[in-house]
């Protein structure tokens, strides 16, 4: 009897050519049992390519990109999540801030302003006599007057300037028995004044009067007429809060007690005082 492993081919040698001559497959050698590391009856040895097919190298597996997906994913998520901390941190801090108390703006109605001197006005004064309220004609307020708020209960002062004097305000009488008057000393009642300012150019010829000069010397001066305009306004603040139209200065006579100027012999009437009270009632009625 043959030995049946006689041609069993070696398991470590390199399989022949497979696209060469066929062979003769080499016979099948009884099945072994029990032997650990020998293959199977029927299966090629280890390193060796199975007979009858091409000794191409076998693919690697293709890579998946699950690995990379994910990771994609859980870096979406976490930026997700900073947002939502930094939105939730602005929100809760958000109520933290101090909140800016918003001054009321007081709402002028017909006869009335504001009760403080505007933004800016570096012309208000705290007055410590009643001539300190000419300053409102000027363009300045008077910090320490009353505060306007109807015309039946509004204290006024009026004053005036003149052709020789057009920056000076000097204060003009009025009617002490009306409810708008108020005396010298009461002037932290007064809440208006009233402007008496001298138009340009409006002077015309009057009166020719006689007067005597301090030497004795007897002299005729020029009596002038002129017109005046007459506005209101807020002592506190300096605002227009009325219009008293055109005053007369008339020269229709000439008074008992005349000023002029020593050098052109003139002197301007002064503006009317029934015209200026008729004014007042108006405005204060």
């Amino acid at each position: 009897m043959s030995d049946p492993y006689a041609q069993q081919p070696d398991p470590y040698r390199p399989p022949s050519d497979p696209y060469g001559q066929p062979v003769s497959p080499p016979p099948v050698p009884p099945q072994q049992y029990g032997a650990p590391g020998q293959p199977y009856s029927g299966q090629p040895a280890y390193g060796q390519q199975p007979y009858g097919q091409p000794g191409y190298a076998q693919q690697p597996p293709a890579k998946s990109n699950k690995g990379l997906i994910i990771g994609i994913i859980a870096v979406a998520a976490v930026l997700l999540l900073i947002l939502c901390a930094i939105g939730v941190a602005v929100l809760a801090n958000a109520d933290d801030d101090p909140v800016v108390p918003t001054t009321p703006t007081r709402t002028s109605t017909p006869g009335t302003s504001a009760a403080a001197p505007p933004p800016g006005n570096n012309n208000a004064i705290t007055a410590d006599s009643s001539s300190d309220f000419g300053d409102v004609c000027s363009g300045g307020a008077i910090l320490n007057a009353a505060e306007y708020t109807t015309p039946a209960s509004a204290k006024a002062y009026v004053f005036a300037n003149s052709p020789t004097r057009p920056t000076g305000w000097s204060y003009k009488s009025i009617d002490s028995r009306a409810s708008y008057y108020a005396k010298s000393a009461d002037y932290a009642q007064v809440s208006v004044v009233g402007c008496l300012r001298y138009v340009e150019g409006s002077e015309a010829a009057g009166q020719k009067c006689e007067v005597k000069a301090s030497d004795g010397k007897k002299l005729t001066v020029d009596y002038l007429s002129s017109r005046y305009t007459l506005t209101f306004h807020n002592a506190r603040t300096g605002e227009k809060i009325g219009d008293g139209g055109t005053v007369n200065a008339p020269a229709n006579r000439c008074p008992s007690f005349l000023t002029y100027n020593k050098e052109t012999l003139k002197s301007y009437a002064s503006p009317d005082t029934a015209s200026v009270d008729a004014a007042l009632k108006k405005m204060f009625s």
